[in-house]
């Protein structure tokens, strides 16, 4: 049996205990870090923007903390802090000592995304906010906590909402909401990004360097020309 009483479905590890889900995972992470781009100006090598970065910076002087400092994909460099303060800092420095070499960006994180599921017939991206709000007081909700991204039919005809949510806003962990006469179900929304090219996950087939790969057999084979195997049954004889 790998569930236990009051955890249905879910996996257990050798230590007993149910394992988190990835989206659990994500909201309970505890080493967020702060990131800054930086890419030059004139020129394009990433060992030169790192040269000028440290020839201008001592991060000791600051007292800040570096927990990445790597070089990127199109002449990039990151640099991690561990706290917003010491992103602030160093941003305000770099553009202070490094401004007519350097470009420095702090790419903004995305809101996290929810979908609600099996919405009212008659509710839309223009009035579920409002209706959110009105319904459900006890979370506290204020006008531009949630955006209504988009909605689509399952194969039942259900409509289901994707909707997105200011990062303060995730931690009431919402489970269930009142939306006109139903109450529906709420989960993370979660896409995987998968390359159509090589299969792998995290990777757009725009940046595959891997050979084509079936995405059905896992072998060194184009899918159009892949056939699947075919599998006989034969009969027992006594």
């Amino acid at each position: 049996m790998e569930t236990s009483v009051g955890i249905p479905h879910r996996h257990l590890t050798p230590s007993g205990q149910a394992k988190k889900l990835y989206s659990e995972a994500i909201r309970s992470r505890t080493d967020k870090r702060f990131k800054h781009l930086i890419k030059s100006k004139s020129n394009p090598t990433t060992e030169a923007i790192k040269t000028v970065v440290k020839t201008n910076i001592n991060p000791t002087a600051m007292k800040v903390g570096v927990m990445s400092f790597k070089s990127l994909k199109y002449s990039r460099v990151l640099m991690e802090t561990g706290t917003s303060e010491e992103a602030t800092l160093f941003g305000s420095s770099m553009r202070d000592k490094c401004g007519n070499d350097l470009e420095v960006t702090a790419p903004k994180l995305r809101n996290p995304r929810m979908v609600i599921y099996n919405v009212p017939q008659d509710m839309n991206v223009e009035n579920v906010e409002e209706t959110i709000m009105t319904q459900n007081p006890e979370l506290g909700l204020k006008q531009g906590d949630i955006e209504a991204k988009f909605t689509f039919r399952t194969k039942r005809e259900r409509i289901n909402m994707v909707i997105e949510v200011c990062s303060g806003t995730i931690n009431f962990s919402i489970q269930k909401l009142k939306l006109g006469w139903l109450i529906c179900s709420t989960d993370d929304y979660l896409v995987a990004r998968r390359c159509f090219k090589f299969s792998r996950f995290n990777q757009r087939h725009q940046d595959c360097r891997g050979e084509e790969t079936c995405p059905l057999r896992a072998g060194e084979l184009k899918l159009k020309v892949c056939k699947p195997r075919q599998h006989t049954t034969n009969a027992l004889t006594v």
